[in-house]
């Protein structure tokens, strides 16, 4: 049964740095078409103030915040999810610049999530460019799994373990807990967030929404919910550019400092869990 939600009860923040502005225009749009969003902060951390006319597209709706500096990801949508405690909004949606997608998605996640004051955190279906699925949510890493997905070898071993790892044998319709959820679209439950905490500062890029995931995951759901879907342009920068792996390994190092390399027994339950919950699809 639909809940009828009249009012607006969600901020957007989207993190910009020199990005496409046909992309970005598309994604604002996309936003933008909720009733629901109250607030969109654009948190620009390029060098210029080149972006700025994008808040001419909804001047009432978008918030326009210029860094000076690149702060990152993590620390770029902190601010405006301190903003949106400060004006109350109930619950808050951080989406990357290349995102887009057809009609008002973020509606029946909304409407799911205030059936259940349980979820701190969901994501909706994430596709590809060519309309191919995104396997996105995870069980929780270890050194070996990241590791793993780099060097792809040998095949066969490769395939059982990727395939458990990134719970692709799950019905592709099934809306469940995953423990870890991707950052490119996630709706954060801001009372779930004054609990848990924001992102955590130490990220720079990567890494950044899987450490706000787990933390989620320990007290709330993280609800995969593939009912609804959007269109990802994902680029695996760090696999082809080296300032970007560099990145990269520099936040998995602080990921696996902060909960532990190879000895991690919260990690083995929360997985040992989720793989008990859904175990007949994997």
């Amino acid at each position: 049964m639909s809940i009828n939600i009249n009012k607006k009860i969600l901020s957007v923040s989207l993190v910009m740095y020199c990005n496409c502005k046909d992309e970005l225009t598309t994604a604002i749009t996309c936003v933008l078409k909720s009733n629901l969003v109250g607030k969109l902060y654009l948190i620009d951390n390029s060098p210029t103030e080149a972006l700025k006319f994008l808040k001419n597209i909804d001047p009432e709706r978008i918030i326009y915040l210029y860094q000076n500096n690149n702060l990152g990801f993590g620390k770029a949508h902190n601010i405006a999810i301190k903003l949106t405690i400060k004006n109350r909004y109930k619950y808050h949606l951080v989406v990357n610049p290349d995102i887009s997608f057809d009609g008002d998605i973020i509606r029946p996640m909304i409407e799911f999530m205030e059936k259940d004051n349980e979820i701190g955190m969901m994501m909706p279906q994430i596709l590809n460019l060519d309309g191919s699925i995104q396997n996105l949510p995870k069980l929780l890493p270890s050194p070996k799994s990241i590791l793993w997905r780099k060097i792809r070898k040998p095949n066969k071993a490769y395939q059982n373990f990727i395939n458990k790892y990134e719970l692709r044998n799950v019905p592709k319709d099934l809306i469940y807990n995953a423990p870890v959820l991707s950052g490119c679209f996630t709706i954060l439950n801001i009372k779930a967030i004054e609990k848990v905490g924001m992102y955590d500062d130490n990220y720079f890029m990567y890494f950044e929404d899987w450490d706000l995931s787990r933390r989620m995951h320990k007290f709330y759901k993280t609800i995969y919910f593939p009912k609804v879907s959007v269109i990802h342009g994902y680029e695996s920068g760090a696999n082809k550019n080296k300032r970007l792996f560099k990145i990269y390994i520099n936040s998995a190092i602080t990921y696996f400092n902060k909960w532990n390399w190879f000895f991690d027994n919260e990690r083995s339950k929360i997985n040992k869990k989720t793989i008990s919950e859904i175990k007949k699809w994997i």
